[in-house]
């Protein structure tokens, strides 16, 4: 069951009415109360706003208004038929799939972190271009550092954001997944934090099993990471978090922002990586969908705040158009510029969940078109 988003609880959003938790609460209530006694009026106070708004981790809050004025598109999908960058030969980083690009204007280049995976391991190399098609690979940048929480397994499936000569990177790593954040000045030297800047949720929330495939914009000063969470029920459904500095984050208490899709929909089994961006006066999100047999299809969604989302009728369910994507369409990465939004994906021609799909990188563009 989802969080109730309402409840202004400490992170998982449930009332505890067992003992335990009644003695809890009168325990908090007594310390809360010897407190305000022994303090000076304003540190009571900072007291009490602590107490009351729990064990910190989550807020309410909305994305600043977007830009532009609210008018009415119809979204355009035009792909290119074939890949434009194509998994490693055998024995390689990337030999098996490559996927989960991550594209930012970086040093006047596009830069492209991307996730390559060799038959046993996830590792983030970096591949650059001057127009965003004809891409050159430099090799891998990122893998998991085994005997630290990010494991063995995948050190990838991250998002990029250029700020000057500093890029950031917020990659998924670990057992059970959470996201961790790396950067670098020159591409080639990265430094990782030590600890994972986004973690599960707390027993009974919608993200107790794991977080992953991060996406973080800036807006209003403010990062919003979008990401995938999962439950005990295995169900992955999408939510959104805040952040002043990138590394301490709150999550919205009223994830997620989007649920799982009907039954027999493009998006029935389970929704991921999302990629956002704001247009004509919303925010536009782009993201992927499994069904039941672990086809993977692109769908969008449109929101007024950056929190409250609806399925978006405007734009078409993207299916593979060609032999390399036919079972898989993934990964969104976005870079508008007008009316044109530039797109570059994951597809695969295997259907699976997670990897040995032949997974290679694609690119489409969306047009906007004004609807009179």
């Amino acid at each position: 069951m989802p969080i109730p988003g309402r409840v202004p609880r400490c992170e998982s959003g449930f009332r505890d009415n067992t003992i335990i938790g009644v003695t809890f609460r009168a325990a908090i209530l007594s310390i809360h109360r010897s407190a305000r006694r022994a303090l000076p009026s304003r540190a009571g106070a900072i007291l009490t706003l602590a107490i009351l708004s729990g064990c910190g981790g989550y807020a309410d809050f909305v994305l600043p208004p977007p830009q532009g004025r609210t008018t009415p598109v119809r979204l355009v999908w035009r792909p290119r038929p074939e890949p434009v960058l194509q998994r490693g030969q055998p024995g390689e980083w990337d030999s098996a799939d490559a996927l989960n690009p991550s594209v930012v204007r970086w040093g006047g280049r596009w830069l492209n972190l991307y996730s390559g995976y060799d038959g046993h391991t996830w590792h983030t190399g970096a591949a650059t271009s001057g127009d965003g098609i004809a891409w050159t690979k430099l090799g891998r940048v990122l893998s998991p550092a085994p005997g630290t929480w990010e494991g063995a397994y995948i050190a990838a499936n991250g998002s990029a954001l250029a700020e000057g000569t500093r890029l950031l990177y917020w990659y998924q790593a670990g057992d059970p997944p959470r996201i961790g954040l790396a950067e670098t000045t020159d591409g080639k030297r990265w430094r990782k934090r030590p600890e994972p800047v986004v973690g599960v949720g707390p027993r009974g929330s919608w993200d107790e099993r794991g977080v992953a495939d991060p996406y973080v914009i800036r807006a209003g000063g403010s990062y919003y990471m979008y990401f995938l969470g999962q439950d005990r029920a295995r169900r992955q459904r999408l939510g959104v978090a805040r952040s002043g500095d990138g590394i301490h984050w709150e999550k919205f208490r009223g994830n997620p922002i989007l649920e799982l899709g009907d039954f027999g929909a493009f998006d029935e089994n389970g929704l991921g990586e999302p990629a956002v961006w704001t247009q004509h006066g919303r925010y536009w999100m782009i993201y992927t969908g499994r069904d039941r047999g672990e086809v993977r299809r692109m769908g969008f969604a449109a929101s007024a705040d950056g929190v409250r989302w609806s399925r978006a009728q405007e734009g078409p369910v993207i299916a593979g158009e060609s032999a390399w994507n036919a079972k898989v369409v993934c990964d969104a990465s976005v870079d508008h510029d007008g009316n044109r939004v530039r797109v570059w994906f994951g597809g695969g021609d295997v259907a699976h969940p997670a990897e040995n799909i032949h997974g290679q990188i694609g690119y489409g563009e969306i047009e906007m078109e004004a609807v009179r």
